[in-house]
């Protein structure tokens, strides 16, 4: 019994948002996260039994912790009308750690740029500018993402990584999605960093 799992799904259709359903007297907790990049990924992590959760309710028999944010969590916002609305943050630090959403090729006044290189820029300079407010800087960065809608796109994505990524070599990872939640938007980016 001390062994049960906790799966969770992340499926993109929508910048940020997140949920988490714990189902009582099953093996299994699942928990799904909505990000601004379509795609899915599933893992797993081991689940405290009973006793040792027991103890940790808040009101209506959920879990405190899922409630409570951390003490040390540092919200970063860069703007976007959809944070409020969707419920997310540019980026998030908790501790030494810093994870920064999908971020799309969108300048101030709303202008997509039809060229990927011009977009792959923009996405990393929203991205970065994020993690600088979280205290971080590039060579904190220990993982990237990169969904490009077609393959097309991944010379221009390759580069624009390489260029700002080459020495630091970040573990990362490149995906062709059917599409983004702009249709002007040829990729969207996330990192994750940890400040040493």
């Amino acid at each position: 019994m001390g062994n049960r799992m906790y799966v969770w799904i992340a499926v993109g259709l929508a910048a940020g948002a997140a949920l988490s359903l714990v189902i009582p007297g099953l093996d299994l907790g699942f928990g799904i996260a909505i990000g601004t990049a379509v795609g899915v990924a599933c893992g797993a992590r081991p689940r405290p039994g009973p006793a040792a959760r027991s103890g940790n309710r808040g009101s209506g028999g959920r879990e405190a912790s899922a409630l409570t944010p951390p003490s040390d969590r540092q919200n970063v916002s860069s703007g976007s009308p959809y944070e409020p609305s969707i419920g997310f943050s540019r980026a998030v630090r908790v501790g030494n750690q810093v994870f920064v959403s999908g971020t799309a090729p969108v300048w101030p006044d709303g202008h997509v740029s039809p060229d990927p290189v011009a977009q792959a820029e923009r996405c990393w300079e929203i991205a970065l500018a994020a993690l600088a407010e979280a205290g971080g800087a590039p060579h904190h960065v220990v993982r990237t993402r990169q969904f490009i809608t077609d393959r097309s796109h991944q010379q221009a994505a390759s580069a624009v990584h390489g260029r700002l990524f080459g020495d630091i070599r970040p573990a990362s990872t490149m995906v062709v999605v059917p599409g983004l939640l702009d249709a002007r938007w040829l990729l969207e980016v996330e990192l994750d960093a940890v400040i040493a």
